[in-house]
């Protein structure tokens, strides 16, 4: 006997609010459902412009690959310079291949809500869709490949903070499963449907686990930038720095320093067009809610937009008058500490909020990057600062600048969440469960790794330099690998890009 047809509708009177599909509709197998051909067409149109958006968005995330290896190329040194790019190249490539099969099932299962859950996922963890076998009406495949795109920018991130010495036999296995299961359990919670930090978690009583709106992230934060971050200092403090900062000779120490500021200046343009992607196509749709979905992704590249021009204003501030000149690397970490501080906010705060969330992101990052330094911690690109402090700090700073009418614009919650308090409670306890998960399952891997002997290269290697003993690269003539022709230092002085 036919149970009939069901689907999900909005409990929403205003359609201009974007929310869940809350309202599960059922109707008898005997009802005829007629849709006229005037209104079949707009919601078509709707739905291919929806999928032109986030497909858009998509390239543009993945578009940040090339300004990673930019900025990573420039920020090492002549003899490692194909040994960083082939690192990106292999992040995409396994990264591709490993969420394909496992992590977007992790992630998000069967793509239903708690209140309509099959009984395969749970709050921890997504079971079931291994490898898209359940995308078979061609109408989801545009959801894997944004998603894809920002596992691949998560599984960068770490490649910075093990530069110059880590082994590419380790460095394969660390993306593999960062790309299989750590990150893809960070994307259940936070993003799913039936994650316990998720804001679109709807249980039998019509609210998230976490009461009053669950923890917002809107493009990632945590998501994709503390997990980065916070993996990266694990491999940081596995690996050990690299054998010049050793020295007490601080001519020898000064030989880490990246060779080209140009590459680094090319790789932040690039990352800073591709956030737009990032950020604006989290709306993951352009034509739906009577044009509310575009007009949220314009504010948000608003937001975005003042928030990484405050970061660079406020490390050229802090470069001019504490180190006594302007300092270009330092402004580039500038812009992408703003970058990270606005990514869970983005959608939820005004623009004068979006300009003190980039200041404190700045300052957040320089404070970050001088207490590493200040532990003996190496992080060649600054990953840990830029990433996942102030991926922390956005995080956060939903708690404290978001406003109501603004979380039910972005949500359709309309609560007290933020004058209670409520909100910054579910973003702190986020905050701890991100940092907790990644700090402990990465360090797991990182420091099996080294006990295994499969981490980092030999002395003598690092000090031919890895495009040599990895890749077969020639080194060049006349030139010592382990410092820059003539003596120069690129960047002297300066913090590294990240």
């Amino acid at each position: 006997m036919s149970s009939g047809t069901c689907f999900y509708a909005s409990g929403q009177e205003d359609s201009s609010i974007r929310t869940a599909f809350d309202v599960k509709v059922c109707l008898p197998a005997s009802s005829t459902i007629t849709v006229e051909e005037d209104s079949a067409e707009p919601l078509a149109l709707s739905f291919v412009t929806d999928v032109m958006w986030v497909l858009t968005c998509a390239i543009l995330v993945f578009w940040m690959q090339a300004g990673f290896a930019m900025l990573e190329a420039g920020s090492v040194r002549k003899k490692n310079t194909n040994n960083i790019l082939f690192k990106n190249l292999m992040d995409a490539s396994i990264g591709a291949i490993c969420f394909w099969l496992l992590g977007y099932s992790f992630a998000y299962g069967n793509g239903r809500y708690a209140y309509d859950n099959p009984g395969n996922d749970n709050k921890f963890i997504g079971s079931g869709n291994w490898a898209l076998q359940n995308f078979n009406d061609d109408t989801q495949y545009h959801s894997w490949f944004f998603q894809w795109a920002f596992a691949g920018a998560a599984a960068t991130i770490v490649s910075g903070s093990v530069a110059e010495r880590c082994r590419l036999e380790g460095y394969f296995v660390y993306t593999i499963i960062l790309t299989t299961f750590i990150y893809p359990i960070v994307v259940h919670w936070v993003w799913s449907g039936t994650g316990w930090l998720s804001a679109f978690y709807i249980g039998d009583d019509g609210e998230p686990f976490l009461k009053e709106n669950g923890m917002i992230d809107f493009a990632g934060s945590g998501v994709v930038h503390m997990v980065g971050g916070f993996a990266g200092l694990m491999g940081a403090i596995a690996i050990g720095p690299r054998r010049e900062l050793l020295s007490d000779d601080p001519e020898v120490r000064a030989q880490v320093k990246g060779h080209s500021d140009l590459l680094c200046a090319l790789g932040v343009s690039i990352l800073w067009m591709g956030w737009y992607g990032f950020n604006c196509g989290s709306t993951l749709g352009a034509g739906a809610g009577n044009g509310s979905y575009i007009n949220l992704a314009s504010k948000v590249a608003v937001t975005t937009t003042i928030a990484a021009a405050m970061g660079a204003i406020t490390t050229m501030l802090y470069s001019r008058f504490f180190l006594k000149s302007y300092v270009l690397t330092l402004c580039l970490n500038g812009v992408l500490a703003g970058l990270v501080s606005i990514t869970a906010p983005c959608s939820v705060v005004e623009p004068w909020a979006a300009m003190m969330i980039g200041i404190i992101g700045a300052i957040v990052y320089i404070c970050a990057s001088n207490a590493i330094k200040c532990c003996g911690i190496d992080d060649p690109l600054d990953a840990f600062p830029v990433h996942g402090m102030c991926g922390m700090w956005g995080v956060l700073s939903v708690g404290i600048f978001a406003t109501r009418s603004n979380i039910k614009r972005a949500y359709g919650f309309d609560n007290d969440a933020m004058t209670s308090g409520n909100q910054f409670r579910n973003q702190l306890i986020g905050v701890l469960a991100i940092a907790g998960w990644t700090v402990v399952t990465s360090g797991l891997v990182f420091f099996t790794l080294k006990f295994t002997g499969l981490l980092r290269v030999s002395e003598e290697e690092e000090k031919i330099g890895l495009d040599a003993s990895e890749h077969g690269v020639e080194k060049p003539k006349g030139v010592e690998m382990g410092e820059v022709k003539d003596g120069s230092v690129a960047n002297k002085g300066s913090a590294q890009a990240v």
